[in-house]
């Protein structure tokens, strides 16, 4: 059987150094747990069992939830955060647990904006009639947007000052050193699915008449501060990824044509890894299916450099159809999300169907898989 290019190693470069180097190319994305029942952002026991098994399973990349870069950017009162030095106590272990099974440590760095202070996305929340916004009774609080939207069908958010803005930058920049103290190989930014920076990108949410609203440029101002700021204190030996929404699906919302543009400016300024998502303002209206976001990968692939390592997700749970994604071109690696948490060992099982070399632990051996 031929070589398999999903199981092939690869580099994500970075600005000075050999860049972090990956076993193959099945990444772990961000998707929050909600398990942080002290409401205080430190991460427990359950995120080293939850990402270390995922290191156990053969993931490459392993990259932790949506971490708020300030309290009032989580999204839930249960996820996680890089806003004070307890939390980096809590998060070396896990970063350190993982890359001791062979897999690299990420982190989704987030401020929810208009979306912060809701209940977490958990069946005993849903069945309590817990959703939406929490209640100023149960510890909810102000949020903060790039204008306000009633587009999230959530309590209204306030328009964040200049001051703000300048402030919430230094938020993104101080998160990013505590990134890199907690033991962290690689940060991603989250720019997608509705939050604070997408809320600045969209048409659909910013109406400000500043100069961080309106036109494209002024659109895109917020994110590329906070990448320039993030640049001045981060590692240049660590490479600096995003996660976009690609498309918003609504018409006169934020489009591909955008995003490639965007995505190229954001390479100049030293972003090496870019994972295509989709979404998360207004009605979703876009397509579904197995890959349907792979094109958004695609397209923003062919745009830039051929060292920039573009990553797919959305529906991919095949290993035949994560191999063709990558022979195609249509994609550097693949993010195996939902499909994960039924089964941690995917990339195992995965390398085992494409006669590729399995990673699980020694101790797995006797399981003759």
């Amino acid at each position: 059987m031929p070589q398999s290019k999903l199981f092939s190693p690869v580099t994500i470069p970075a600005k000075n150094g050999t860049g972090l180097q990956l076993r193959n190319r099945v990444v772990l994305p961000p998707m929050c747990q909600y398990s942080i029942i002290e409401r205080n952002g430190v991460p427990t026991t359950w995120h080293l069992a939850h990402l270390g098994s995922m290191a156990h399973g053969g993931f490459s990349l392993v990259i932790a939830e949506a971490t708020a870069v300030a309290a009032e950017g989580r999204i839930s009162d249960r996820d996680a955060g890089l806003w004070n030095d307890e939390q980096v106590e809590a998060w070396k272990p896990i970063t350190e647990y993982i890359r001791s099974h062979g897999a690299a440590a990420g982190v989704q760095l987030a401020h929810a904006g208009a979306k912060a202070s809701t209940y977490g996305w958990l069946k005993e929340l849903e069945e309590a009639g817990l959703s939406g916004s929490i209640s100023v009774e149960d510890g909810g609080w102000e949020t903060f947007t790039s204008a306000p939207s009633g587009l999230f069908d959530l309590k209204p958010a306030t328009a964040m000052s200049r001051e703000q803005i300048a402030e919430s930058v230094q938020d993104w920049a101080a998160a990013a050193q505590r990134a890199d103290a907690a033991g962290f190989d690689l940060i991603q930014i989250h720019a997608a699915h509705g939050y604070l920076i997408h809320q600045f990108l969209s048409p659909l949410t910013n109406q400000r008449t500043d100069e961080y609203g309106g036109s494209y440029e002024n659109r895109t101002r917020y994110l590329r501060e906070i990448i320039q700021a993030i640049s001045a204190v981060w590692p240049a030996d660590k490479p600096l990824g995003i996660r976009f929404s690609g498309e918003d699906w609504v018409e006169d919302g934020w489009g591909i044509a955008d995003t490639v543009k965007l995505a190229g400016e954001l390479y100049e300024l030293g972003v090496r890894a870019f994972d295509l998502s989709s979404a998360g303002i207004g009605p979703f209206r876009g397509p579904t299916g197995p890959g349907y976001q792979v094109p958004l990968a695609q397209a923003v692939k062919q745009a830039l450099p051929d060292d920039a390592f573009v990553t797919a997700v959305g529906s991919i749970t095949d290993a035949i159809q994560a191999e063709h994604i990558m022979v195609s071109g249509q994609a550097d690696g693949v993010s195996v999300g939902r499909a994960a948490l039924g089964n941690p060992q995917w990339p195992n099982h995965a390398a085992q169907q494409l006669g590729a070399e399995k990673s699980h632990p020694p101790q797995y051996w006797r399981g003759r898989w």
